[in-house]
């Protein structure tokens, strides 16, 4: 057989042939059929089975007649043609089959025969067809449907079928079931089928025979399971002993423990669930049993299944375990990376560190880079974490991580390695970022430039360096103009705004046209002119004069020529073109030669420009009078005057005065003369020539000379001074005077002083007293703003101005000087001067000298200066009173401050005075303290303290004191007691078992609301109470607390609603808070409870009360007004059992007593023992006890 190719086109029959005509592509081809299997085919589908068979008996036996035998033998049975399927099975070699149809034939013939009829229809032969479908159960109904039983049994025998042949005998109640069961177990003897054998005795009840034959089978753990289904079976220590071995030997120690748990032998039970890795059933033994063990098991159980790879179980047996290691290992090997982690939070960082860095870099991989870096810096390795960045492209978390965790260094050192590294691989623009990440633009310019990417490096130059833009630009200019890249320079340059450059770099290559250009765009409107001058200069001769000529410059050119003096290019020019401009050359080259010191071509210049009086005065000028008088005598006779006048100056300023005088007086200007002398102060000479040429003006000369005399200067003073001398010589004193007063000389005071002191001496000789104090009043200040103190004060003691003197000697800093003249001359200005002295000291500060002075005045000045430590120390070291001045001073101060708690402790060390002036001092100390946020806390217990005792103190004085029982004393009475319950309260959150204690603490300070916060108040017992369970006395003082947090925001109390709190002190009538105590997030919090409180109904509005029938925290009952006394510990009252104390209305509930000393002993709390310590001293003498606080 094989498979035809193509499309079948037509189908042709002869000669007892079939043939198919097949089209594969452009052929056609031919294919025979073949005759036997077309035969075959034709008999099955007519249903002659018969001719089928004949036909298969003339073939050969291969696989495809067999399949054909196969095909027939199967439709055979199905159509009940037994004879044609017997022929079949035998064809096919199946002896079995082919024999039991054959006596199946036989058995139908029979019949048949006997009966007549179909014989194929008789009930054996049904059952026997059944049976060769292994239909079993079909048989036996039909064998059963004819009261066959013994047929049915028989069948069920010779298939050794014998529970089923059993089932029949004992539902058809067989005579022969005993001998049935007695063979069936012999037969399962002979056979060694032990385990069956067993299962018929469980059956029958049998259960020891059944144990004893499963153990021979070798089935331990069918045993086992039939003990323990049987509890007669496990009290036969013998029998289950054997079991137990038996598991034991075939290593079923799960069921060997189960065993054995079950006749209560734990131990055995749960070494075995051990052994046999059961453990599960080994844990919850142990937990029952062995609870030691249950630990050491949870992390064997762990091993085992990290053995077995199950990784993800074995994390929470180890965390049960308590081996965080190993849990974390197992998380890390299960890839359970959130689960690892959240063991790895609750491990020390030692040894946490490397399982972070393994867990990090998991994350690093699958680009969790958020969560990968925070594990890396848990773990120590904020570098990995950066490198991960780097790695990832993510410059900036690098960055901003490196800053954190780097120093600056370190960061610039590692990303400029990586941008290099970029750079290398022609990543410019990455290593661009790096660079300017760690603030190092000018690396990545120098990249740039290594690389000619001028458009980034500008970019970035006029981002970061604005400053160097044209430098830059002008630099790559030159770079390019170096490379011959005169285009791209030529950009670069313009825009450095430097188009010289631009122009000089065309000049340099004669590109003369293209520097015309540039200079005309970009030069401004005589740049271009410039540039046509130079081409025409390098040019020359006609050419340069046509080409200036075309521009129209020549003669701007001819100027410019001038002015640069180039005089040759000029004279060329000039020649050429513009011969009536070659004078004003000559007088232009003639100037630049005198510039040049080139006098005698100078001179010829001047002389051909037509101008020699130029000559002469560049002569005079350089003082070369004979070539200045031969020029102007030569070429200009009006200028000899000149000459002269200009040489007299010049010997008269070389001090040569006669000879001056006589080149002025040839030059005939003798008032030049004159000039000259009194400008050099030479007033007799000029008076001469002045009276000898120019009389005219003699009267005008004298008087300039007397006002000259008054002037300032050194002159003028030797005048006074000479005159003051020549009056004195005469006898007129009081003249001589007031010229020695009218000296003066600021760069000679040692010549003033002594004018000043002749004045003075002059006016007490011989004038008249009056006269001379006006000398004294002019002299003194005079002095005295000299420097010369004491000679001033002489002068005011010589005229008993004592005041006067002193003064001087104080301005002096003369202080024993002018403590003496007091003392000697007029005690009355003995204060005077020691007031001066204070004051002089203040004013330098000297506050160490005040102190000896006046210590007031001193510590006033400490205080000004902010030194309060030392203005205390030195405050101490005085009386009491002047020490709690400057305490009440500095307290206030750190009040305003803010520093309430410093305020405190300084009241602690140095004591409370019972000064009224200081109570509005305590008491805002008292205010700051309950209205500052986190003082609801053990921590806070020694602030707490330091204001009770502080307080305390302050009631002790006032007892003593004239302020003893009046309503500040029993204010601070008030707020002595807040402050113990507030400490006692911290001392009791330090020791679990005393949180009751506290809460009742919370409780009874809402009783003292009208000097505390009223809302943070109620949010602290409303806390305290919820914490405790304490359901109903928390929704009714938070729910007050949401009422006054309201109350807060509208600016008023009249809403609030009292009724719960009808039967208790607690007062109605409070402050109402400036300002909210509770962040907003936690009234939020609060209201969220009360809301859900109020509605599930779970609670009663209502507050507990005591034997009294009132609320239990009351002090007063309201029903009787009696009061009872707070308890010492708790601000509860104390109704029955209750501890006294020496001091007199001092009372504790010795139930909340006897508790606070047992948490103390307990505790060894150094809080709690030094309120039973303040107790002492507050309440008297403790009750005997048997506590120590040892």
């Amino acid at each position: 057989m094989f498979p035809l190719k193509g499309d079948i086109v037509e189908l042709e029959r002869s000669e007892g042939k079939t043939e198919v005509i097949v089209a594969e592509g452009v052929n056609t081809v031919s294919y025979t059929l073949d005759e036997g299997l077309i035969e075959f085919g034709t008999a099955m589908d007519d249903g002659d089975y018969y001719r089928a068979a004949a036909f298969l008996e003339t073939l050969e036996m291969s696989s495809e007649t067999e399949a054909m035998w196969k095909s027939l033998s199967k439709l055979a049975l199905e159509t009940k043609h037994l004879h044609i399927a017997e022929r079949c099975f035998s064809a096919l070699g199946d002896v079995a089959k082919a024999r039991f149809l054959r006596d199946t034939n036989e058995l139908a013939d029979q019949t048949a025969e006997e009966f007549g009829g179909d014989g194929s229809r008789n009930y054996k032969v049904q059952a026997r067809l059944a049976m060769l479908h292994r239909n079993y159960k079909l048989a036996e109904m039909i064998f059963l449907e004819q009261n066959a039983v013994t047929e049915a049994i028989m069948m069920y025998q010779e298939l050794h079928m014998w529970d089923e042949c059993i089932a029949v005998a004992e539902a058809k109640g067989h005579p022969e079931l005993e001998n049935l069961k007695r063979t069936y177990l012999q037969y399962l003897a002979d056979s060694h089928q032990e385990e069956k054998a067993g299962d018929v005795r469980e059956q029958e009840g049998d259960y020891v025979a059944a144990v004893n034959l499963y153990l021979r089978a070798g089935l331990p753990a069918k045993a086992a399971r039939l003990c323990m289904g049987q509890e007669g079976l496990l009290l036969q220590p013998e029998l289950i002993g054997r079991v137990t071995a038996a598991l034991i030997k075939g290593e079923f120690y799960e069921r060997a423990g189960d065993l054995l748990e079950k006749i209560n032998n734990s131990r055995r039970a749960l070494e075995c669930y051990c052994k046999g890795f059961a453990f599960r059933k080994a844990v919850e033994l142990a937990r029952v049993a062995f609870p030691a063990e249950v630990v050491k098991l949870e992390e064997s159980w762990g091993d085992y299944l990290v053995q077995q790879k199950q990784l993800d179980a074995a994390i929470n047996h180890y965390i049960e375990a308590g081996c965080s290691v190993k849990a974390i290992e197992a998380a890390l090997g299960a890839r359970q990376w959130k689960k690892a982690i959240h063991i790895l939070e609750l491990q020390e960082p030692r040894t946490a560190s490397d399982y972070y860095l393994k867990i990090a870099q998991h994350y690093s991989s699958v680009q969790e880079y958020e969560l990968a870096e925070q594990l890396y810096i848990k773990a120590g390795r904020s570098k990995e974490a950066i490198d991960m960045y780097t790695q990832a492209g993510r410059w900036e978390q690098a960055h901003v991580l490196a800053v954190k965790c780097m120093n600056p260094e370190d960061v610039s050192v590692l990303y400029i390695t990586q941008a290099k590294e970029q750079e290398k691989r022609g990543h410019y623009k990455e290593a661009e970022r790096l660079y300017i990440t760690v603030d190092e633009p000018d690396l990545a310019i120098a990249m740039y430039k290594r690389h000619n990417l001028h458009e980034d490096m500008i970019r970035l130059v006029t981002r970061y360096h604005p400053d160097l833009l044209m430098d830059t630009h002008l630099h790559l200019g030159k770079e390019l103009e170096a490379g011959g890249r005169l285009r791209e320079a030529e950009y670069h340059y313009l825009k450095a705004k430097d188009w010289k450059s631009t122009v000089n770099m065309y000049r340099a290559v004669d590109m003369w046209e293209e520097a015309h250009r540039v200079a005309k765009a970009h030069g401004g409107a005589n740049a271009h002119k410039h540039v046509a001058y130079l081409w025409a200069k390098s040019l020359g001769g006609e050419a340069a004069v046509k080409l200036l000529t075309k521009f129209s410059l020549l003669e701007t050119a001819i100027d410019h020529a001038t002015e640069n003096c180039t005089f040759e290019f000029a004279f060329e020019l000039a020649r050429l073109a513009m011969k009536e401009k070659l004078p004003e050359i000559h007088l232009k080259s003639a100037m630049y030669l005198e510039d040049e010191g080139k006098f005698t071509e100078a001179e010829g210049e001047f002389i051909k420009a037509g101008k020699p009086k130029e000559a002469v005065l560049m002569y005079v000028h350089n003082q070369d009078w004979d070539a200045a008088q031969r020029v102007a005598e030569l070429y200009d006779p009006d200028s000899v005057a000149d000459v002269l006048t200009g040489q007299a100056r010049f010997v008269f300023e070389q001090k040569d005065f006669q000879k001056a005088e006589t080149f002025f007086l040839r030059a005939q200007r003798p008032e030049l003369a004159v000039k000259y002398y009194k400008e050099a102060g030479m007033w007799s000479d000029a008076i001469r020539i002045c009276k000898e040429y120019v009389p005219a003006l003699l009267e005008q000369l004298q008087q300039e000379y007397e006002r000259e005399g008054m002037k300032k200067g050194v002159g003028g003073a030797e005048a006074f001074l000479q005159q003051a001398r020549e009056w004195e010589q005469a006898g007129e004193y009081a003249r001589a005077v007031d010229c020695y007063l009218k000296v003066k000389d600021l760069d000679s005071p040692e010549l003033m002083e002594k004018c000043w002191m002749k004045a003075a001496e002059l006016s007490i000789k011989f004038l008249v007293p009056s006269r001379s104090l006006e000398v004294i009043h002019i002299v003194g200040p005079k002095l005295v703003s000299a420097g010369k103190h004491n000679a001033a004060a002489d002068l005011y003691l010589n005229m008993s101005l004592i005041k006067e003197a002193i003064d001087a000697f104080i301005d002096g800093e003369e202080w024993n000087k002018a403590k003496r003249v007091a003392k000697e001359l007029d005690s009355r200005y003995e204060q005077y001067v020691d007031e001066k002295y204070k004051d002089y000291l203040k004013d330098q500060g000297k506050v160490e000298s005040l102190v000896g002075v006046d210590v007031v005045a001193a510590l006033d000045m400490y205080a000004d200066r902010g030194q309060w430590e030392k203005c205390i120390d030195i405050a101490g070291k005085q009386n009491y009173k002047v020490l709690h001045k400057y305490v009440a001073l500095f307290a206030t101060h750190l009040i305003k401050d803010g520093n309430w708690e410093k305020a405190l402790a300084l009241y602690v060390q140095h004591g409370s005075p019972a000064n009224a002036q200081n109570f509005n001092i305590y008491k805002r100390i008292f205010t700051e303290m309950v209205n500052s946020a986190g003082m609801n806390c053990a921590e806070v217990y020694h602030a707490w303290a330091n204001l009770r005792d502080m307080l305390h103190n302050l009631c002790e004085n006032l007892v003593k004191s004239s302020e003893a029982n009046s309503a500040a004393h029993q204010e601070f009475e008030h707020m002595m007691l807040i402050a113990h319950y507030y400490s006692t309260r911290s001392a009791a959150q330090g020791v679990a078992q005393l949180d009751v204690i506290a809460a009742k603490l919370c409780i009874s300070l809402l009783r003292r609301t009208d000097l505390l916060p009223a809302d943070k108040a109620f949010y602290e017992a409303g806390m305290a109470a919820k914490a405790l369970g304490w359901e109903n006395s928390a929704f009714i003082f938070l729910n007050r607390f949401l009422d006054l947090v309201d109350a807060i925001e509208e600016g008023n109390l009249d809403a609030l609603d009292h009724s719960d709190f009808q039967l208790t002190d607690i007062p109605f009538e409070v402050p109402l808070p400036a300002k909210q105590h509770i962040p907003a997030e936690k009234r939020e919090e609060v209201r969220e409870w009360v809301l859900a409180v109020s509605m599930d109904q779970r609670v009663e509005q209502v507050l507990p009360v005591d034997e009294r029938g009132v609320y239990e925290a009351s002090l007063v009952a309201v029903n009787s007004g009696i009061r009872s006394l707070p308890c010492v510990i708790t601000g509860y009252p104390v109704l029955r059992n209750k501890i006294e104390f020496k001091q007199p209305g001092k009372a504790a509930n010795k139930e909340d007593w006897n508790k606070f000393l047992i948490a103390i002993k307990t505790s060894h709390s150094p809080e709690c023992q030094d309120v039973l310590k303040f107790i002492s001293r507050w309440c008297g003498a403790l009750p005997n006890t048997s506590f120590s606080f040892q």
